[in-house]
């Protein structure tokens, strides 16, 4: 797990095809304390697993499924990341819980400044509409931020100065492409309602006819 709030920034060193995916060199752009083979980093908002650690750099696997869900695919080497370690339970929860597992892509819209604020714009899926709320939690490129306002496929954040000095959002533009993963808590809600759901009406089927049975379907 993680907080969503960035530990630094890292460049992408190199980038080659592997098993069907991509393996990915980085060098992290801060002091890697203690690094463990096998541990996890977020790159960019997605949970990669950390190996072959060389000093501040160090090598991720990236699936299939990854480069279908995100924008990880498209980066070039040189390219500047976000990164941030796994949460430990001893750490502060600063910004939300975030997985890491990052649910679509989503594009700026606009951008703009009001006063020391940069306003941004995002578009994305509709599908994950319901997830995203006023005033709720989102992550962007594994930064936890806070919805401002949001309809059916837009929302819009406002950014702090120190966000986009120390996180790659101060080079996003009309048109980039950014990494979304929604409040986990609310898909987590959706699937134990559904469940109920499902559950209630695998009880009425088992009841077979009754007087309520005939009434919900106009034979009384």
């Amino acid at each position: 797990m993680f907080t969503g709030i960035i530990e630094g920034t890292g460049t992408l060193l190199a980038k080659r095809k592997s098993g069907g995916g991509m393996a990915f060199d980085l060098g992290a752009g801060f002091n890697l304390t203690k690094p463990e083979e096998g541990e996890s980093i977020a790159v960019n908002g997605v949970c990669l697993t950390v190996y072959n650690i060389r000093g501040n750099n160090f090598t991720v696997d990236i699936s299939p499924e990854s480069l279908s869900r995100t924008t990880l695919g498209t980066l070039r080497v040189g390219d500047t990341v976000n990164m941030e370690r796994a949460l430990q339970l001893s750490d502060r929860l600063g910004g939300h819980l975030v997985s890491g597992h990052v649910d679509c892509v989503a594009t700026v819209q606009e951008r703009v400044s009001k006063g020391d604020f940069t306003l941004f714009s995002f578009r994305f899926p509709g599908m994950y509409g319901r997830y995203v709320i006023d005033k709720g939690s989102v992550c962007i490129n594994g930064v936890s931020l806070t919805v401002n306002s949001c309809n059916a496929n837009t929302f819009d954040v406002s950014i702090i100065p120190h966000t986009l000095q120390v996180t790659t959002l101060g080079l996003l533009s009309r048109g980039s492409d950014v990494n979304i993963e929604v409040d986990i808590i609310g898909k987590y809600v959706e699937k134990m309602l559904l469940v109920n759901d499902n559950d209630k009406k695998e009880s009425q089927e088992k009841q077979g006819v009754s007087p309520s049975f005939l009434e919900e379907n106009g034979f009384v």
